[in-house]
């Protein structure tokens, strides 16, 4: 079952004011290089698989995946689970309530991400990455997003590493200094530390690379057809290349006899 290490997970980053003292500066964002980024980036599957593993074991106590169906694990493209593989990990980690048993039931692949509500709940992470735009300028334009893209994993993960040790208590509640959130002070406390989830391929699970992980995940709950949109959008371009140059050759073809006669008016 999920364990529940985390409190409140990610609440700042479903709020734009909220948890912030002083709301207005812009928080520093690292520009991170994901695999996904640029015309032709895919998603790195293996880092898929230790996002989802962070997600699970981290965030999902706080934080619903509530418009992600369960069975998409087994898309290509993805975290590719087999149909066994998510089928387990669904009735191992989540259950819900079936009206014709009128009792709990683990999930199946047909059914979705849990969703996560209640006092002390996170918003719900399933389009975070697109909601959020790290990279804004120059000027406010976000012209840099055409080479750098919206940025919104680079939000989450620098989120995720921007606490800066810092607390301060107003109005009963206690705040957290974070580098990356607008304002610089959140009501959550930090969630990741190195060593806190063991990944199943041996790979590095310091703070750094569990942030990249997840982040990049929730890259993918937002967008998991990320890759055949790429697809589609590069034959079309092609098409549109094929079709212009055809469109000249025959206008040139057309109209070459004609060229340089002397019209009789």
């Amino acid at each position: 079952m999920i364990k529940k290490l985390a409190t409140s997970a990610l609440v700042a980053l479903a709020l734009t004011t909220g948890g912030a003292s002083a709301a207005g500066d812009e928080g520093h964002i690292e520009d991170i290089a994901f695999s996904f980024e640029w015309p032709f980036g895919t998603y790195d599957q293996e880092q898929l698989r230790r996002g989802l593993k962070v997600y699970t074991e981290v965030c999902a106590a706080c934080h619903g995946l509530k418009y992600v169906p369960l069975r998409t694990l087994a898309d290509p493209g993805g975290p590719h689970y087999t149909e066994d593989e998510v089928r387990a990990y669904a009735a191992e980690n989540f259950t819900i309530y079936d009206e014709e048993l009128e009792d709990d039931r683990p999930r199946k692949p047909s059914d979705f991400f849990p969703t996560v509500s209640g006092e002390g709940m996170g918003p719900d992470l399933s389009l975070m990455a697109k909601a959020r735009a790290g990279f804004h300028g120059p000027a406010g334009t976000g012209l840099n997003q055409l080479f750098r893209g919206m940025g919104g994993a680079e939000y989450i993960a620098s989120f995720l590493l921007g606490f800066n040790g810092e607390e301060d208590e107003v109005a009963g509640s206690v705040l957290y200094g974070n580098t990356a959130f607008p304002g610089g002070w959140v009501s959550m406390p930090p969630q990741l530390e190195d060593g806190l989830v063991d990944y199943d391929d041996g790979h590095n699970n310091s703070a750094h690379h569990m942030a990249e992980d997840v982040a990049a995940f929730l890259m993918w709950t937002a967008e998991p057809k990320m890759m055949a949109r790429k697809q589609a959008g590069f034959v079309s371009v092609l098409l549109l290349v094929l079709l212009t140059s055809l469109l000249y050759l025959t206008n040139k073809k057309l109209w070459a006899p004609h060229k340089g006669k002397q019209l009789d008016l």
